[in-house]
């Protein structure tokens, strides 16, 4: 681990790699689990106001379960999280006709109908961060269903840190993430 700023990044970000591979996994990162993505207090307001504008894009299912449990939940652990759709996938997700899962705020953005992307947890991820009073951990989470993303990452030669570029910069800033490109340069000399 190294520090960067006020985060503490662990070396996986650089060592390791990972692309997304859609057409193996499914989206199954929006569907397994046992709870919604996490949203920070900030998410909650934009959610609350973009939901009539994300909602043209959702599932019925979907809009029945926000409809019933609200925009966002607190969980037994007092986080804050997406709602589920009868304890299985995110309330926000739809489902190609290859059932493929994609998110219905990113859809209303691509359509222009919301300047919002979808929330960070769900931006960043595989990168997940824990905010602490004086600093945020910066770390990679391995899940198993994310093996063909890792195996296609390791044939593209794409570390994690690059892949999540856009969402790293949306958190961190773009000075954030140049000088861990800088030590990301560095770590692999």
């Amino acid at each position: 681990m190294f520090q960067l700023g006020k985060t503490i990044v662990s070396e996986d970000l650089i060592e390791k790699d990972f692309v997304c591979n859609l057409g193996a996994c499914k989206g199954e990162c929006c569907v397994a689990g046992e709870a919604g993505a996490p949203v920070s207090k900030e998410e909650v307001s934009i959610l609350k106001e973009i939901y009539p504008k994300v909602k043209p894009f959702l599932r019925p299912e979907g809009i029945a379960s926000i409809e019933a449990q609200g925009t966002h939940i607190v969980s037994d652990l007092d986080e804050l999280e997406t709602p589920l759709v009868n304890g299985e996938e995110c309330a926000y997700v739809n489902f190609s006709e290859n059932g493929t899962a994609g998110c219905g705020i990113e859809d209303a953005y691509n359509a222009g109908e919301i300047d919002f992307k979808k929330p960070i947890s769900c931006h960043l991820y595989p990168v997940r961060v824990q905010d602490y009073s004086e600093f945020a951990a910066v770390n990679y989470h391995k899940w198993p269903i994310c093996n063909d993303a890792c195996t296609l990452g390791n044939e593209l030669k794409v570390p994690v840190y690059k892949f999540v570029k856009e969402a790293l910069i949306r958190k961190f800033g773009v000075h954030w993430y140049a000088e861990l490109e800088k030590i990301a340069e560095k770590h692999l000399l």
